[in-house]
């Protein structure tokens, strides 16, 4: 990767952000009014009189209308109120695709699904104090792309954001990305949460963000990450050990003494440990993210991916020490993948503020 930094292209590097619309050369910092200009009084123009935009609720806004061929490669954004994070949806559409291929809760994007920060320190997304997100996935796009976001909270957001891309073709076999969230609120006793389904086509599978909220005592992570591909039915070709396993943690995450450890890594970790405050937050919430960069899940036909609300209750009179117990946990998923057409029939309802709603 550092070796083609040395290499020359005829790439052209572009940018959009409230201090240049469009992106176009020689236009940024132009503004004569925006959202800065109060504060920078005699300053006048190109003293950043633009760095943000406010969304009033129920508004969408329009962050990028970008012409290709080209590829994103950095989005940056932050907002005011942290309460938006999980109040607005995150959009990106193809090469003209009436439905968009990525819609996403803001905060679950950068690995911050409870409204509340926590410091990521992955390959392809950072998240820095104090709600600083970004994202590295390559975004490749052939005709057009387009960003939006929507803000379904009862509150003006206040959204500063950054968007990097260059111009130049794009190969025959790159895919898009996509990105999905889905809800189990709770899970049924005794089934499963579905992060993917109905997928069809070609492409890899890239990773996910869980938001998990426990509603049993006890450990709760023995559920087991399954990914059927290309025909799969009743069983999966991938089928791991444990939610814990998943995530790159083993034995319950528990450090003796410690309890429940945070960690950030370059494609995996736990990175959020909310606890009960004795009062009205009443359960133990846990934010995990895994990357599979180094390791992605190829499907040629279709692909579905499920995980097992699971824990482990004590002993029942059968001789052992303890037993797995069926949960009903509340669990949230983003998950990240590329697909060989600019959109998919495979895609969740589009979640209103209430089932986006942090308990």
């Amino acid at each position: 990767m550092l070796d083609e930094l040395a290499r020359r292209t005829d790439a052209v590097t572009r940018s959009v952000s409230p201090e240049n619309f469009t992106g176009a050369k020689g236009a940024g910092g132009r503004a004569t009014e925006g959202t800065g200009a109060q504060a920078a009084g005699a300053l006048g123009r190109g003293w950043k009189i633009s760095p943000s935009i406010e969304i009033a609720p129920g508004e969408t806004a329009e962050l990028a209308d970008l012409a290709g061929p080209g590829t994103v490669r950095h989005v940056w954004c932050t907002t005011a109120p942290h309460r938006a994070w999980r109040g607005t949806l995150l959009r990106a559409y193809w090469d003209g695709a009436a439905e968009p291929a990525v819609e996403v809760p803001l905060g679950d994007f950068f690995c911050n699904g409870w409204n509340r920060f926590s410091q990521v320190s992955s390959v392809p997304v950072a998240a820095n104090p104090n709600g600083g997100f970004n994202a590295y996935w390559a975004m490749p796009f052939r005709e057009r792309a387009r960003f939006t976001v929507e803000n379904l909270s009862a509150e003006t957001v206040v959204l500063y954001y950054q968007i990097d891309y260059e111009l130049a073709e794009v190969p025959e076999d790159a895919c898009y990305l996509h990105a999905q969230w889905r809800r189990s609120h709770p899970v049924p006793w005794g089934e499963t949460h579905t992060l993917l389904e109905g997928v069809r086509g070609r492409g890899q599978y890239v990773g996910a963000y869980l938001a998990w909220a426990t509603n049993s005592p006890g450990w709760w992570g023995e559920g087991e990450l399954k990914f059927y591909l290309d025909g799969d039915t009743d069983f999966p070709t991938i089928c791991g050990t444990g939610t814990e396993d998943y995530f790159g943690g083993a034995w319950n995450y528990d450090i003796e003494g410690r309890g429940y450890t945070e960690y950030t890594t370059p494609y995996l970790g736990l990175n959020q440990v909310l606890k009960p405050d004795g009062l009205y937050v009443s359960q133990q919430r846990f934010g995990m993210y895994r990357w599979h960069v180094q390791d992605p899940i190829r499907f040629s036909e279709d692909l579905r991916v499920t995980v097992q609300s699971l824990g482990i209750g004590p002993g029942n009179g059968n001789g052992l020490p303890h037993r797995y117990r069926p949960t009903s946990d509340d669990i949230a998923s983003m998950t990240v993948f590329y697909l060989d057409a600019p959109a998919t029939s495979a895609r969740p309802a589009t979640p209103d503020l209430l089932a986006l709603e942090v308990d």
